[in-house]
């Protein structure tokens, strides 16, 4: 499978959310631990002004030749959200991305605090989270018994990554939401992302016509039905 077949249905969602407010005219926006500038470049295309902030030399290199091949302009700049203030002026952003990132920081309410103040008046955040309960169900569905009730019976959804023994935290809908709220945002709008996409075979989606295409559009009928969230493998909230 392609690799633009195989991100579209963990993708489409999360683009359908921000592809009107990147409708407009030129925005500031700030990818946070937006890596090799996977969502960066292709906003960066449509006219934007954006800047990544990641901890990676290695992939903020990589974020400059892809750019570079795109031809279009990113600024990178080595940091996170604990030095965020120290390379962002307060109120110079209309539009933040956390995709991914609040799972790893220690202290995600003073994060989101963070970006609320680099933020414009009227700007949005998007923030994308790893989703407590899918994180159960993957582990059963692989035959992880134990992981999987250990993770049930953690509050936090918390699990190491790897061999950096890196904790990483995962969240339902109401904790992000109230994550939000206590940093004065608005939630604008709530979808579950990847509902389907992790469970079905990539095998399937080679060997069957139209499957791919098939797979994002259920993927957009249920992001916000509410029953499907559990499923989820992540959350993505749009918040102003």
């Amino acid at each position: 499978m392609s690799a633009d077949r195989r991100a579209a249905p963990r993708t489409a969602v999360v683009w359908d959310v921000l592809d009107p407010l990147l409708a407009g005219g030129p925005l500031d926006v700030l990818d946070i631990g937006g890596g090799t500038g996977g969502s960066a470049v292709r906003i960066a295309a449509l006219g934007h002004r954006v800047s990544v902030i990641d901890p990676s030399p290695d992939a903020l290199a990589s974020l400059d030749r892809r750019a570079r091949e795109q031809g279009v302009e990113v600024s990178g700049r080595q940091g996170d959200l604990s030095d965020l203030l120290d390379v962002v002026a307060p109120d110079s952003v209309d539009l933040v991305l956390c995709h991914g990132v609040l799972e790893v920081v220690d202290d995600p309410t003073s994060a989101v605090a963070t970006i609320r103040r680099v933020l414009r008046p009227g700007g949005h955040l998007s923030l994308l989270l790893a989703q407590h309960h899918a994180a159960v169900v993957a582990r059963a569905m692989a035959g992880h018994f134990a992981q999987a009730r250990s993770l049930l019976d953690d509050a936090a959804g918390r699990e190491s990554h790897g061999r950096t023994g890196r904790t990483g935290r995962r969240f339902t809908r109401d904790e992000a939401t109230e994550l939000l709220l206590g940093a004065d945002f608005e939630v604008v709008s709530t979808h579950g992302v990847r509902v389907f996409a992790d469970l079905v075979p990539g095998s399937l989606l080679d060997l069957e016509p139209g499957a791919a295409g098939a797979l994002v559009e259920l993927e957009r009928a249920v992001a916000g039905r509410a029953e499907y969230l559990p499923l989820a493998t992540q959350v993505h909230l749009l918040a102003r």
